[in-house]
């Protein structure tokens, strides 16, 4: 099983990136992140026409996580985080595929900090982390893919001190990461290409992707039993590059189920 997270930046308006990244790429379960469309407005029929059944969390402007599945209609078990009732933003959708449970995700950006969006930010990680517990307990096959809005270390970005401020590389944001994945997740590309630079996002501002200035914010977590499945993975930088593109590539994984 091939597992994609990409992060479409408006999928409307992405939506013919979208269909040539699918029909070039061929991912068994793709995870969408700022869709960027109203619930009813989500391209559904023509991404069902090339072979994908879909579930999908939208919000108007902005946010907005979904899930793919060629061949299948992935079954819906969640469209929201636990641990707030009122927290409305779509960021959190989870849908089971094939026997694997799946998570879609978006984490808070949480610029301006420090402030109240960085607050949001870290309480948003936090119910993640508590609800990502719960998978490890019951030891469940689960893949968390999805847009973090974290660089996990200095070597998942490019060298800059103008970002020093960026809540994307906080202490904080990091350390939330890290406790994350310490409950027994694997990072799956850090698994396969210890060193190096696998860049993810490359900012529209300042010719970033024409030199090359990229950070890593799209991770793929394994559970234990995944994570022994692990066999190639990657990132698709030629997606970034194409006209209209996204700010994002996608990230995958190929599993052996």
């Amino acid at each position: 099983m091939k597992i994609a997270t990409y992060n479409i930046n408006n999928v409307n308006k992405r939506l013919d990136n979208l269909l040539v990244w699918l029909a070039r790429a061929e991912p068994d379960v793709v995870c969408l992140q700022e869709l960027k469309a109203e619930q009813g407005a989500f391209p559904a029929h023509a991404l069902r026409a090339v072979g994908y059944g879909a579930v999908w969390h939208a919000e108007r402007s902005w946010n907005g996580v979904a899930i793919l599945a060629r061949g299948h209609d992935p079954v819906l078990t969640r469209s929201s985080l636990t641990g707030n009732s009122e927290d409305s933003q779509a960021r959190y959708i989870e849908a089971a595929v094939n026997g694997v449970l799946i998570a879609s995700i978006y984490v808070p950006n949480g610029n301006p900090q420090p402030g109240p969006k960085f607050n949001y930010k870290l309480a948003w990680f936090e119910r993640l982390i508590t609800h990502a517990a719960g998978f490890i307990t019951a030891g469940v096959p689960v893949v968390l893919a999805g847009d973090y809005n974290v660089v996990p270390t200095a070597k998942d970005i490019y060298q800059t001190r103008s970002l020093d401020n960026n809540a994307l590389i906080q202490p904080e944001s990091r350390q939330a990461f890290a406790r994350l994945v310490a409950q027994g997740w694997t990072d799956a590309l850090r698994r396969l290409y210890p060193e190096g630079p696998l860049w993810t996002f490359w900012d529209y501002k300042r010719d970033r992707w024409l030199w090359d200035k990229g950070m890593r914010l799209d991770h793929i977590l394994l559970s234990p039993d995944m994570s022994e499945r692990l066999i190639e993975g990657g990132i698709d930088r030629w997606v970034r590059g194409e006209e209209n593109a996204s700010d994002h590539a996608p990230a995958w994984v190929t599993l052996d189920l």
